[in-house]
């Protein structure tokens, strides 16, 4: 396998690692395809595999019955895995899984902690990353206790946009219903008056962001948190 140059990447936690600390990684860094709906970490198995995504979007969920309300959301900005393993926690009750197929670089737990216990940078670049994916967390939970349908769709579609190249999103009203936790009727809606305010444009399976402005006026402070959080601590910005 051709060797990886830290500075192409598209992950962008990769690439603001020290490059003596990419060097520890990239031994252990192994291409993976992502396939859509695929569960990369089960809720209560060992998470022995950690996951840098290059492209797509894997989704953090809970695991209830069948019914899952997405929590947390890993683009090619962050790393699948980085809460339990930076935390020292051999399991999670969440279910990680593709939202968005695409692809990322593997590396087991094991090499992973082992450059971490190496190098304290590191170690701090990830805890780093945790806290600002607990930030998202939280504003997730607030957006689900206080905001309506419609705001809380107009963040999420923010989310995505974020994390994807271009302005169309592959999503469907039966996946948008399952991730925010309410019926696709709601969903249906919600999506017809982004679209009848200009914010969006619905098409089959797919959803463009028209106006990123109007979409973040809906929101109510729920989304920007732990993206200036991210710039802030991880980018330096």
């Amino acid at each position: 396998m051709p060797q990886l140059r830290q500075s192409i990447l598209r992950n962008r936690l990769l690439r603001a690692m020290a490059p003596e600390d990419f060097a520890r990684l990239q031994p252990h860094l192994d291409p993976i395809a992502l396939q859509l709906r695929e569960v990369v970490i089960a809720p209560d198995a060992p998470v022995d595999d950690l996951l840098f995504l290059e492209t797509g979007m894997v989704s953090i969920s809970t695991a209830h019955d069948d019914r899952r309300i997405e929590v947390g959301l890993v683009g090619s900005e962050g790393l699948v895995g980085a809460v339990p393993v930076g935390l020292d926690c051999t399991t999670t009750p969440h279910v990680y899984f593709v939202q968005l197929s695409g692809e990322g670089l593997s590396i087991g737990r094991e090499a992973f902690c082992a450059a971490l216990d190496e190098s304290p940078a590191l170690r701090r670049l990830l805890l780093r990353y945790v806290h600002t994916l607990i930030v998202q967390i939280t504003q997730t939970a607030y957006a689900h206790a206080s905001l309506s349908l419609e705001s809380r769709l107009a963040r999420w579609l923010l989310m995505c946009h974020d994390r994807t190249e271009g302005d169309e999103l592959v999503l469907t009203h039966d996946f948008l219903s399952m991730m925010l936790g309410v019926q696709r009727a709601g969903v249906t809606l919600a999506i017809q008056n982004l679209e009848g305010a200009g914010r969006i444009r619905a098409k089959r399976r797919r959803i463009e962001v028209l106006d990123r402005d109007k979409l973040m006026a809906l929101t109510n402070g729920s989304y920007g948190t732990p993206e200036a959080e991210y710039a802030r601590l991880i980018e330096g910005a």
